[in-house]
């Protein structure tokens, strides 16, 4: 059974650039309402996340040593 070849030939070419001198394709810079839109939920995102971070900070206590930490460690240090 003979095999078969078969050759492709790709071509590639740079796009003009008589109306767009600088490279840049005529949608350059234009963003789509959907980014818009994504971009108003990542900030709506965020404000909450700092606000239920802000409200958990709030609850942390200044010091995490409490009354019976602080005696223990007096009664170690009298020890030795």
């Amino acid at each position: 059974m003979p095999l078969e070849r078969t050759t492709a030939l790709v071509v590639a070419r740079q796009p003009s650039t008589d109306k767009d001198p600088g490279g840049q394709q005529e949608d350059f810079g234009k963003s789509s309402p959907l980014g818009l839109l994504l971009l108003v939920v990542f900030f709506i995102a965020v404000f909450f996340l700092v606000k239920s971070m802000t409200k958990h900070l709030k609850r942390v206590p200044a010091s995490f040593d409490t009354e019976e930490t602080a005696e223990g460690d007096g009664k170690a240090a009298k020890k030795e």
